[in-house]
């Protein structure tokens, strides 16, 4: 923690957790940064074996693995007790009821913090930026969710969301990779999402119409645990992206999800700025002191 937080000038900084289906971000609030990024699983308490905190099927199943998960995130890695510090939960605006009022109880009831803050994860992300007007676009593990904000609000009636993100880009390389190295039954998930932040990129437009006719780039040679080699031809680290691009039985992907957004918030926006002009023509009226400009200004 800061070395000023001891001289006791200031309130003792909040922590913030963001929980995925894949990785959970946690650290204080004001820093630059998570103070650490870990995966979203717990040792089940009563199979005792690994399991995803958001593969429940009871919420009295999922109050148990938040309470172990929720105890290493302060015990282990924060070293701080929950009852002297603010909470700020990041969240999707799409978030399950039930696991969102899960994790309060879990908070309140057992760890006995002092306050809960619950943040769209679309819109604190414009923070980083300085902004308050930007298309947001959330490629998560599972599903990938795009949101308009709009001065500060999101503009909900514009979400748009598909099911293909990281998870569908994982399959896709493990598949073409079983398919070139035959001689590997499987590969773990952690190898291969090692692969795929490690040598696969996104392409451009001009390349990903020409794929065929333009020149391939390198292959690559990974080496799993020190020693078993995997061979990557070039073609897949360049098209494996490419399944967030293509358009699924709903006509959905990550491009027709930009544009379709684009069109249902320039509604909302219109009616905002309209909105905005009636009310402050009507009170320049009523001083009667009616700028020039405003006299010029069509709707």
């Amino acid at each position: 923690m800061p070395l000023y937080e001891g001289i006791g000038l200031t309130e003792k900084q909040a922590v913030v957790i963001d929980i995925g289906a894949a990785y959970t971000k946690f650290g204080f609030a004001g820093e630059s940064g998570p103070r650490c990024i870990v995966r979203t699983e717990i040792k089940c308490p009563e199979t005792k074996q690994v399991k995803k905190v958001l593969n429940y099927s009871s919420e009295e199943e999922l109050y148990d693995l938040l309470v172990e998960f929720i105890h290493v995130l302060y015990f282990r890695h924060l070293l701080v007790s929950p009852k002297d510090r603010r909470v700020v939960i990041v969240e999707s605006l799409l978030c399950p009821t039930a696991f969102r009022e899960t994790l309060a109880k879990v908070l309140f009831r057992h760890f006995e913090v002092s306050s809960i803050l619950f943040v769209p994860s679309h819109l604190v992300s414009l923070c980083t930026l300085g902004v308050n007007t930007a298309l947001v676009l959330d490629v998560g593990y599972v599903e990938a969710i795009l949101i308009p904000v709009f001065e500060g609000v999101p503009v909900l009636h514009a979400w748009q969301a598909q099911p293909r993100a990281a998870e569908a880009v994982q399959s896709s390389l493990k598949a073409s990779l079983l398919n070139i190295n035959s001689e590997k039954e499987d590969f773990p998930e952690s190898t291969i999402e090692d692969i795929k932040v490690r040598t696969c990129f996104v392409t451009s437009l001009t390349r990903a119409t020409q794929l065929e006719a333009v020149d391939q780039p390198p292959d690559v040679v990974y080496r799993e645990g020190g020693s078993e080699i995997v061979h990557i031809p070039g073609k897949v680290r360049e098209t494996v992206y490419e399944v967030l691009f293509e358009q699924d039985n709903d006509q959905m992907s990550v491009s027709t999800m930009i544009l379709d957004a684009i069109i249902k918030a320039i509604y909302f926006i219109l009616s905002s700025d309209i909105t905005t002009y009636h009310i402050k023509l009507a009170e320049w009226r009523e001083t009667d002191n009616l700028p020039a400009e405003w006299l010029s200004v069509e709707v």
